[in-house]
């Protein structure tokens, strides 16, 4: 069985089975400019121990992975460090794809790709006695109807606030995407200056069932203002108080990381 075949076979197996032949099952309908189709998100996080793992996976993707992304398709890559890591820095990784067979052809492509074989070569290469990285954790996201495409904000000094939103139950989790998609969540997000990159539901991935998402401020303290706006604004708070949206109800936890963007992270 070729390896891509069998990738696809492994996730179609257990509680993802609807969910990933459904994502894949128009993936031959082109989306229109006024409907785009939402695409797909992997986020990597790199556990890292010391400076030289840090200046080997900094290397390896902007040398050899951003680049054979973009020849890909994946427009925009981002990596991020951690805004003041109390622990040796993470490293974070946003790869978005079209589709879900764009991310699982990844492999396949990645492994033809001479020009990212050699400049690789470090990452790829790497012994036991001196990994090139300690862990890697990754998710599978799916992009919301209400935020569609990634949103590259203006190149600038920047912070990003990557949130996670876990939910107690699948039927709570949806009901959280929907209060950002239909209830106009998202709408009042980008009103009150709390910019968005992505939002996305988790498909594969740990602390499922949760959704995922990123925003971008200029520095902490407009951060600190817009959130406070977010939280006065009365359309929020009507939204809000609705029964069937409360977060006692729909929101088991909730975790926040701030990152900064590496000097070559496309996003």
């Amino acid at each position: 069985m070729k390896r891509r075949t069998f990738v696809r076979a492994s996730l179609l197996t257990g509680s993802g089975a609807g969910l990933l032949q459904s994502f894949t099952a128009s993936a031959g309908n082109e989306p229109s400019q006024q409907n785009p189709k939402p695409e797909f998100y992997e986020l990597r996080t790199y556990t890292l121990k010391n400076g030289r793992q840090r200046r080997v996976i900094e290397n390896y993707f902007q040398q050899a992975a951003i680049p054979a992304l973009n020849r890909m398709g994946s427009r925009a890559v981002g990596v991020f460090t951690e805004y003041l890591p109390q622990e040796f820095t993470k490293l974070y990784v946003l790869i978005p794809f079209q589709s879900v067979d764009d991310y699982l052809s990844m492999g396949d492509k990645l492994a033809g790709d001479s020009a990212y074989q050699q400049a690789a070569s470090e990452y790829l290469n790497a012994q036991a006695t001196t990994p090139a990285y300690e862990r890697i954790e990754s998710s599978l996201l799916k992009a919301f109807t209400g935020l569609p495409r990634l949103e590259i904000p203006e190149k600038k000094p920047r912070i990003f606030e990557l949130r996670r939103y876990e939910s107690p139950s699948e039927a709570t989790g949806k009901k959280k995407i929907e209060m950002f998609n239909e209830a106009g969540e998202i709408a009042i997000f980008k009103r009150v200056g709390l910019t968005p990159v992505f939002f996305g539901e988790t498909i594969i991935g740990p602390h499922r069932p949760n959704l995922t998402y990123m925003l971008t401020f200029d520095n902490m303290e407009e951060h600190d203002q817009n959130w406070k706006a977010f939280g006065g604004d009365p359309e929020w708070k009507k939204i809000s108080a609705l029964p069937e949206y409360a977060n006692d109800r729909i929101l088991s936890n909730i975790h926040r990381t701030f990152l900064v963007p590496t000097a070559f992270s496309q996003v």
